[in-house]
């Protein structure tokens, strides 16, 4: 497997979104060659649906190459920018490559809706854009009803029976992907998609992918919507 590298012209800056000014990372210019990565992606892994997560596509295993090779600017980052403890230790709890495959008259429920990946306050999800575009990037929402932004353990049961309670008031959002605010949930940031860009985000801050469908959604990973995911958890 040919070396995946930092570029020496990496930089990073910092947004903070909605009222609770949540710090989103984003790193442009990441890897010397973001096309050895695609390479690997598309050559060396099996493309498919999984059966576990809300993802609407197509996964395959990521080397851990990837993470090791991003670490070194990556783990100061977070500790940094929210506030971990330096008695929590980070662990990678999954990594994978995918691409969005699934048409809008098949979305899920929860796949029309803003998501998060965790309750936990020091959980993080990496999305590293690889492919040229143009793509729809990655949106962040708050849900209008509550107000919340960032969905905590303590906030959970609150944000559910909220969002139950709206649906059944005003029925179930139609089959499409989020693309922005609707009656329901407000669009308060937004990373646009771009080639070599790692965005760093708390997994307990909702968010969704901006999927166009007529132009996202691609049944071949080398023509599609390819990204490279990590998720971290410090405990």
């Amino acid at each position: 497997m040919q070396e995946i590298t930092l570029s020496s012209a990496l930089n990073w800056s910092v947004e903070r979104i909605g009222n609770e000014k949540t710090p989103i990372v984003i790193v442009d210019d990441v890897l010397d060659d973001v096309d050895a990565l695609v390479k690997l992606a598309l050559d060396q892994t099996t493309f498919k649906a999984d059966e576990v997560s809300a993802y609407p596509g197509i996964k395959s295993e990521l080397p851990t190459e990837f993470y090791d090779a991003i670490k070194t600017v990556c783990s100061p980052l977070l500790y940094r920018q929210y506030a971990v403890p330096a008695t929590l230790t980070e662990k990678v709890i999954e990594r994978f490559f995918s691409v969005v495959t699934r048409q809008p008259e098949d979305l899920a429920l929860l796949q029309r809706v803003p998501h998060y990946d965790s309750h936990e306050r020091f959980f993080f999800a990496m999305l590293y854009y690889m492919t040229d575009g143009p793509f729809g990037g990655t949106g962040f929402f708050r849900h209008r009803p509550t107000g919340f932004e960032r969905i905590s353990v303590a906030r959970r049961g609150e944000y559910i029976a909220a969002a139950q309670s709206y649906m059944q008031e005003n029925g179930l959002p139609e089959s499409s992907y989020m693309q922005g605010s609707d009656d329901h949930y407000e669009l308060i940031g937004k990373v646009d998609h771009r080639p070599n860009r790692l965005v760093i985000y708390p997994g307990n801050l909702l968010h969704s992918g901006l999927i166009d469908p007529t132009r996202d959604i691609q049944s071949n990973p080398a023509n599609g919507r390819l990204t490279a995911n990590v998720f971290i958890e410090f405990c």
